[in-house]
């Protein structure tokens, strides 16, 4: 099964509530941020040879609602002129890990 992926978790969480769930802000450009939030929980076990692929993404469409790209008060709202191409980075500094884009996953050993 060489090459198989498989997803163990997809979720949509929308960056706007990265700070707080109850109130959206806009996302700054061209800025490193952090975002902190759970996913379901998801019991697998990666076994030794299996590889994690993490994929971010700005739209999920048309599996989800289109995503404007622009900061707007109601996406359900957003008018044709607030769509907009988005690029998604990847940040790399040596030294400052503030600077740098990790995931960070709980790591559980057995007995």
């Amino acid at each position: 099964m060489g090459g198989y992926q498989l997803m163990i978790s997809g979720d949509i969480f929308r960056g706007r509530y990265r700070e707080n769930l109850a109130e959206a802000k806009p996302i700054a450009a061209n800025v490193p941020l952090l975002y902190r939030f759970a996913l379901p929980t998801a019991n697998h076990v990666f076994l030794p040879g299996h590889r994690i692929m993490v994929q971010i993404q700005s739209s999920w469409f048309p599996l989800y609602d289109r995503n404007p790209q622009t900061f707007v008060t109601n996406i359900f709202w957003a008018k044709p002129g607030d769509f907009r191409k988005a690029n998604q980075r990847i940040y790399h500094t040596a030294g400052d890990r503030k600077l740098q884009t990790f995931i960070e996953l709980p790591l559980v050993t057995t007995r």
